[in-house]
């Protein structure tokens, strides 16, 4: 990189003190670096930071070539849109950039809609280094592949997509001294992850063997790094933060037997086996299971295996495109329990063909496969922008476009758009029967506090009846952090 430049990162608050570590900005500061740019990092979500504290500690007195914001588009109006406001009015020369999931399924809606200046589509570690050069050399934006822009007469262009990173194993490992590791690494409780032990959240590989219609893709396809080049990483954290739990954050961390037997042969061989714990946040995909597979999972030391089981009727499961059958389903639930797995259960309804009957089969599917180890209920389908539900939506006039979806969605756990025959009256009484009913046996069975059950019920029922948006769902892990102070 010819001109070296600098580099503010704002890591937004999430307003939560569970806070999992931001690979994204991990990866691109550390890509910076190597190219000798100065990089520095604002982790709002860490230390809540109000914006007006946010330009205080970071702008008042200093300067940037690039300040980065990256995003899941459920925080765009939320949170990203206040935040660029404030720091647009302080960035002096610096060029504003968004990047992820977020603004990279729809940045001309993004950039016509906030303050921001640039918009980096899809994996951007190649992209920053060219857009920094650019900027601190002079060079024009036209040249820079993967960006949607605003001119220097303020229209937005759009230049041409740049391919993925093929060989991901030549990323350097994320910037992780850059960081407070020491409260991403103890903020976060785990299952089966002792009070006293360190967790951080890594990538083994990029993509998806599949395309859910549900799910939003930067790009297309599967790149696994190499089981060596892991393990690396994993001893790395092990030796250098003390870290024995690795959250696996992959969309697909198993796509085979086979590459789970030489990530487990490669644990025993690194020394690691039997030192640290995994979980697996939603790696494995319901057709490949088998008692091998199971049993190298628990073996190896996984402690939790999230499964996004979606419905277990096959006309869902089709409009989904899951690419998986009912059959597949019950085989993996079945061996997971049989052989000590834990499990996350997902399920969300409301696709075209679901009705009361598919829910009860779902909610009874819970019911027998449940291992007791979280609380799991049922979330409508939220079809965000750049899945292919979402584009079925605008084609059927049950959206607008971007616009209308940011007008329409308020939280996860409630209905943005309802591709269902039901009206939205009769598909909310469905849902909050069956998440009441999913709640009181969870906590019958864990003999837990009644009272308790009944408060999160009525959450859901102020939720769903009565525009209470702030209640996130049940699923959530208890931060450490809380605890301590609690």
């Amino acid at each position: 990189m010819a001109a070296k430049g600098r580099v503010l990162f704002i890591v937004h608050d999430v307003y939560q003190e569970d806070n999992q570590f931001p690979l994204g900005v991990a990866y691109l500061a550390s890509v910076l670096r190597e190219e000798g740019a100065e990089v520095t990092i604002c982790c709002q979500d860490i230390y809540h930071y109000s914006n007006d504290e946010v330009v205080e500690k970071y702008l008042m007195d200093k300067e940037y070539d690039l300040i980065g914001i990256g995003f899941l588009a459920a925080r765009f109006r939320e949170t990203v849109t206040g935040l660029c406001e404030v720091v647009h009015a302080h960035k002096k020369n610096a060029r504003i950039v968004f990047g992820g999931h977020g603004p990279s399924s729809e940045p001309e809606y993004i950039l016509a809609n906030s303050m921001a200046d640039i918009v980096a589509v899809g994996e951007a570690e190649e992209t920053v280094v060219d857009l920094l050069d650019a900027v601190t050399g002079g060079r024009d934006l036209t040249t820079v592949r993967g960006i949607v822009y605003r001119d220097g007469e303020g229209r937005i262009r759009r230049n041409k997509r740049r391919a993925p990173i093929m060989k991901i194993d030549r990323i350097p490992f994320p910037a992780w001294d850059m960081f407070p590791m020491d409260i991403y690494t103890t903020n976060m409780q785990y299952h089966l992850q002792g009070d006293d032990e360190k967790a951080i959240q890594i990538l083994t590989g990029r993509g998806c063997v599949n395309r859910c219609t549900f799910c939003y893709r930067m790009e297309k396809g599967v790149r696994f790094r190499s089981i060596d080049n892991v393990l690396a990483e994993m001893k790395q954290l092990y030796e250098d933060y003390g870290v024995t739990y690795f959250a696996l954050q992959d969309e697909v961390f198993i796509a085979s037997v086979d590459r789970l037997r030489e990530f487990v042969a490669g644990l025993r061989e690194s020394g690691l086996m039997g030192k640290i714990k995994y979980n697996i946040n939603a790696g494995i995909r319901a057709n490949i299971a088998t008692d091998e597979l199971a049993v190298l999972l628990k073996d190896s030391g996984c402690c939790y295996v999230n499964v996004g089981f979606e419905s277990v009727t096959q006309e869902c499961l089709d409009d989904f495109r899951k690419n998986t059958t009912v059959t597949d389903n019950f085989t993996t639930a079945t061996l997971m329990k049989k052989h000590g797995v834990p499990m996350g259960i997902n399920f969300i309804w409301g696709i075209m063909s679901d009705n009361a009957e598919t829910l009860r089969r779902s909610v009874d599917f819970i019911k027998k496969f449940q291992s007791y180890n979280e609380l799991r209920t049922i979330r409508p389908i939220t079809p965000f922008p750049g899945c292919e539900l979402y584009h079925y939506a605008i084609k059927k006039g049950l959206l607008a476009g971007p616009g209308d979806f940011f007008d329409k969605f308020v939280n996860s756990d409630l209905l943005t758009v309802n591709f269902t025959s039901l009206s939205d009256e009769e598909f909310y009484g469905l849902l909050f029967a069956a998440n009441r009913e999913l709640i009181l046996d969870y906590f019958e069975h864990v003999g837990g506090d009644m009272d308790k059950a009944h408060a999160m019920i009525e959450k859901f029922h102020n939720l769903y009846f009565r525009g209470e948006t702030k209640f996130r769902g049940a699923r959530h892990f208890e931060s450490k952090r809380f605890r301590k102070a609690s």
